[in-house]
């Protein structure tokens, strides 16, 4: 493989992410981090709470943030680019407003950004460019210079990388349910006056496309949805919802489904409580079989 070519003079690369509680004693004042601001009733913060309790207040996201690192690190280095490898959360520690800090302290001045999210929306791009600039602020004069990387929503690796999560979901499945399975991919609901200002759906649609066209299936098997919506029961999200769209599967025979969450980049809550919890008791009382790509 060639060396990629970095054509500006970056002196450091950053990984931005969402960031998740590791213990219970973070999970209350993480989601406080995350719903500021946000017009979520305090019902719904004290349920997320409990989806975290169920699993001992700990998300995997920041551990697969640090496998990120060390695979990046390990990447960067058979390549001879010796950049350093700095990570700042939006929610919880490392945060990146102390990041942004030491990276300046340390000398950096023009920092190639990594986003673990592959759309466009307000949560999923423009608001950690705010966090970018709201820290850059905060580290005052002479703060580095951060350039994001494009959203990868339809990156040929991206696609390979979410088929060979799928064909390990398939394997599960006996030659008779993987010929005649349904394709269920999720990702993130966001209120439809959200998506409206932003091309998030269109890009998901577009990867859904490419996955259909990689799998070689018609469009009938495959299904983009939605999971995880919160905020006022009365405001219209993105649907339909996952465990619906699961229903309405059963009411045409299907008896079988791979649930691929594409919107997500790491096994955080939306996707141990959501999808491995509820989605799949959803499909136990259905009677359907349910293989989880991821």
């Amino acid at each position: 493989m060639t060396a990629p070519v970095i054509t500006a003079d970056y002196d450091a690369l950053l990984i931005v992410s969402f960031g998740g509680p590791e213990q219970e004693a973070d999970v209350m004042p993480f989601l406080e981090n995350v719903l500021r601001g946000k017009n979520v009733p305090q019902a719904r913060m004290l349920e997320v709470a409990e989806h975290y309790y169920h699993f001992g207040g700990k998300s995997p996201i920041n551990e697969q943030t640090r496998e990120l690192m060390s695979a990046l690190r390990a990447e960067l280095d058979e390549h001879d680019i010796d950049l350093p490898l700095y990570w700042g959360n939006r929610n919880w520690h490392p945060m990146l407003t102390d990041t942004i800090l030491e990276i300046k302290n340390k000398g950096h001045h023009k920092v190639l950004a990594f986003f673990v999210s592959a759309y466009s929306s307000y949560s999923g791009c423009r608001q950690y460019r705010e966090n970018v600039r709201d820290a850059r602020e905060s580290a005052g004069a002479d703060a580095p210079v951060v350039d994001k990387i494009r959203v990868f929503y339809n990156h040929p690796l991206f696609i390979e990388a979410n088929l060979l999560r799928i064909a390990e979901a398939m394997s599960k499945l006996t030659a008779q349910q993987r010929e005649t399975c349904h394709f269920s991919l999720t990702a993130h609901s966001i209120p439809n006056s959200m998506s409206q200002s932003c091309n998030y759906v269109r890009q998901l649609e577009e990867t859904t496309r490419l996955i259909q066209q990689g799998l070689g299936i018609t469009p009938e098997r495959i299904s983009l949805v939605y999971q995880s919506r919160s905020g006022r029961p009365e405001d219209p999200w993105l649907e339909p919802d996952i465990l619906d769209h699961l229903e309405e599967l059963k009411t045409r025979g299907v008896e079988s489904v791979v649930i691929v969450p594409v919107g997500f980049l790491s096994d955080h809550m939306e996707i141990m409580f959501d999808l491995d919890t509820e989605a799949e008791q959803k499909c136990q009382e259905l009677g359907m079989t349910m293989a989880r790509a991821g």
